[in-house]
């Protein structure tokens, strides 16, 4: 089956690339619910990738409007879509541990810096500012992420005090990426 690459915003009305978009589809008892995967039957309805977005989506009804007929959302549908986001990314976080291609702690992380080895790095948003500037001093051009507390980071790492973690240049580093980026955007727009 072949994807389409570009999808029109609910919300704007401007064609975006469907894979940094939100994609919803109607219930066959007409709820709107998130899939993002992309495996649910039915029409998707995109809208971007932006809190602020959605909210209006959900305040001016428009998913009714793309539907062509009145639908039902879920009354925590804003909290619901945060959460899946949130989940994706530690999911692809334990998915880049179990492949070996992450580094956590301050001294390794810092190491592989200097060698030239990260892609990117993710951060505890609650992280003091000390290791923080000295890392960032040696990302240079590097994205920094600062998404998740050091507790979740823990849970999803099984370790403990998780504030600094680098990602290996390599595929699975991309996927993280991705994912992580898509909540950024998110929570950040």
């Amino acid at each position: 089956m072949k994807e389409d690459k570009e999808r029109r915003d609910i919300v704007s009305g401007n064609v975006m690339e469907s894979a940094e978009m939100l994609r919803f589809t109607i219930t066959p008892d007409n709820m709107v619910v998130p899939d993002f995967k992309k495996r649910l039957p039915g029409k998707g309805i995109y809208v971007a990738c932006s809190k602020s977005s959605l909210s209006i989506a959900i305040e001016k009804n428009l998913f009714a409007k793309a539907a062509k007929k009145n639908v039902k959302l879920p009354s925590d549908l804003l909290e619901m879509v945060e959460n899946l986001l949130r989940k994706k990314g530690l999911e692809a976080i334990c998915l880049a541990k179990k492949a070996g291609d992450l580094l956590t702690g301050f001294e390794k992380v810092a190491e592989a810096l200097k060698k030239g080895k990260v892609a990117f790095l993710l951060e505890a948003k609650d992280a003091g500012t000390d290791g923080h500037e000295k890392l960032l001093s040696l990302a240079k051009d590097l994205k920094v992420f600062m998404l998740y507390e050091v507790e979740e980071l823990d849970k999803a790492l099984d370790r403990v005090n998780t504030v600094h973690v680098a990602f290996l240049k390599n595929d699975m580093a991309k996927m993280v990426y991705n994912d992580l980026k898509k909540l950024d955007k998110f929570l950040n727009s």
